[in-house]
Parts: structure tokens; C-alpha cells; sequence
């Protein structure tokens, strides 16, 4: 059985994921936008269950149009926007 992987793209203004077959190519992709909030002048924030709710439809999404299981990915790779902060309760799995 053919194993593919899984590369989750969370950017600035939307997050995604493209899947790729063993020699490279992207057999799949989905991508959803999510609110940009404006705290202060040249800031921007998100709503971080918000991103994480993304995330999962954009996995699901990808895999669906390729007619893939998650059983089906051998690895995932994790790219973000690289200066982002959480903080998650570690009883309730909320982000605080």
C-alpha cells in the first residue's frame, strides 16, 4: 500500500494542507481562511480554537478529496507563522 504525507500550512490569514504522493507531487490540497483580528495598530492576532477548528477541517478536507484515511499518511510536517504564542490548559484543552 502506497503511503503519502501530510504538510499543514498555518499562515496568516489561512491554513492548509496539501498531501503528497511518494515521488513528490500533490495528490490533494484544502485551505480555509480564518478571522484577523486587530488588537492595536500593526498588530494582528487570531482566535486560537479557531485555528486549531481549521486545522482539522483543512486534514480532513485533503484527505477526502483524495479518497485517503489517516491510516493512508506515513508522516505529517508542521509549518506556522513562526513568532506564535499559546498557552492551552492542560485539564481542559482550551487555550487560555
Amino acid at each position: 500500500m502506497q503511503k503519502y504525507v501530510a504538510a499543514i500550512d498555518q499562515g496568516t490569514t489561512s491554513t492548509r494542507c496539501l498531501i503528497f504522493d511518494h515521488s513528490g507531487a500533490v495528490v490533494s490540497h484544502d485551505q480555509r481562511e480564518h478571522r484577523q483580528i486587530y488588537p492595536a495598530p500593526g498588530w494582528v492576532e487570531h482566535d486560537p480554537a479557531e485555528i486549531w477548528q481549521r486545522t482539522q477541517e483543512v486534514i480532513v478536507g485533503a484527505l477526502g478529496k483524495a479518497a485517503l484515511k489517516p491510516s493512508d499518511l506515513a508522516a505529517a510536517g508542521i509549518t506556522n507563522q513562526r513568532e506564535t504564542t499559546v498557552v492551552w490548559d492542560r485539564h481542559t484543552g482550551h487555550p487560555l
